[in-house]
């Protein structure tokens, strides 16, 4: 049996890895990676699948006689293309003799704590039971302020969720490359650095910093994300401990040549943290987009909460707070109109505006409720 690098991994499969040029299913393709998922579930890998190619493969079954607005789109033709998708995976992965299920999910779900866990504790119970989910954004019920950016943020934030040990991102590249992939001189950027500088290392290996200057804009012909979302997820996904792997989904046996050991299968790879952070820090890592409103704090604040030690909020650091909020909802940090960070708030706007700038006091928030970009 082969000797695989990890116990546990989130794999996400882009639109484009699963359709057609014409957007139709490429059901040739979704068997052959359903035949390595089961290769890597028979060695003990235990995997949760976020998979698109819902709204493609809906739109690929019906044609409309009118002009439809983007949402009203994307809720029929995911509504089809959902059912015809999840019975496809159902009927590949009962081939192997293995099941599989369906996690719908929307960003509100999310939101707080307790449905979090709630979620989390759906797919543990899968995966104990020996059940391979298979997660996708419910977009029949999602509008266009609570859809995820696109599977990307969806996958980064199960990986989190899940305490995999990697995130493997499958596109239709093999990478994230230093020019315009086909162009004279672009090749694959094996390695990305770690954020806050790391160790040296050898082979093709790009700092973060210098990623803007690599990454296309444009947006995939199928699904909602690019290059550019993706890396931006995956730096935060390898900030949180987790490796992760951009690769193309369209190589054959590409799952099982990226998990072995000592692989050098074409791909970008994000060196993960050494210091993981706790499950509640990594819920609130991807909760910026929850937030119900922002503390703006002053240099001092700043510069106590961005230092080496670890550092609360304290009161006499805030110098406003806008929107309104509960105790223990999440909030942006901002510095000098930037978010810098979330995290969860002690007390509700009220209170939390009759204590800003005051000295003493208990942390507006705590040192383990809070998260910061690096």
């Amino acid at each position: 049996m082969a000797d695989f690098r990890y116990k546990r991994i989130a794999v996400k499969i882009g639109s484009n890895v699963l359709t057609r040029g014409d957007g139709t299913l490429d059901v040739t393709r979704m068997s052959a990676l359903v035949d390595q998922v089961a290769e890597l579930r028979r060695a003990g890998v235990e995997l949760v699948l976020v998979s698109s190619g819902a709204v493609a493969s809906g739109r690929s079954e019906l044609k409309t006689d009118h002009r439809l607005d983007a949402v009203s789109a994307r809720q029929l033709y995911s509504a089809v293309g959902q059912a015809k998708l999840i019975n496809r995976y159902f009927e590949l992965f009962r081939d192997h003799g293995m099941v599989c299920g369906q996690v719908l999910t929307t960003k509100e779900n999310l939101s707080t704590r307790r449905h979090y866990l709630n979620q989390k504790n759906c797919m543990t119970v899968m995966l104990e039971n020996g059940v391979i989910p298979i997660v996708n954004e419910n977009d029949t019920i999602s509008v266009t302020e609570l859809m995820f950016t696109d599977n990307d943020e969806l996958s980064g934030l199960v990986a989190a969720m899940m305490d995999a040990e990697a995130l493997v991102i499958l596109s239709n590249v093999d990478g994230i490359y230093s020019g315009m992939p086909g162009e004279p001189g672009a090749e694959v950027i094996r390695t990305i650095g770690r954020t806050d500088g790391g160790e040296e290392i050898s082979g093709s290996c790009a700092s973060p910093e210098a990623l803007a200057s690599y990454i296309q804009t444009r947006k995939s012909q199928f699904g909602r994300g690019g290059m550019l979302t993706k890396c931006s997820i995956a730096r935060k996904v390898a900030d949180e401990g987790i490796e992760v792997v951009i690769a193309n989904g369209k190589r054959e046996n590409i799952l099982p040549d990226l998990l072995r050991e000592g692989s050098e299968t074409v791909c970008t790879r994000f060196v993960p943290s050494p210091r993981p952070i706790s499950g509640v820090k990594k819920w609130i890592a991807h909760s910026e987009g929850f937030a119900k409103g922002e503390l703006h704090i002053n240099r001092g604040a700043y510069e106590a909460l961005t230092g080496r030690d670890a550092r609360s909020l304290l009161p006499v650091g805030v110098t406003g707070v806008t929107g309104e909020f509960e105790k223990d909802d999440i909030v942006r940090i901002c510095y000098e109109g930037r978010s810098i960070g979330v995290g969860r708030i002690a007390f509700d706007s009220v209170k939390t505006r009759s204590l800003a700038g005051v000295q003493g006091g208990r942390p507006l928030i705590h040192y383990d409720y809070l998260y910061l970009d690096n």
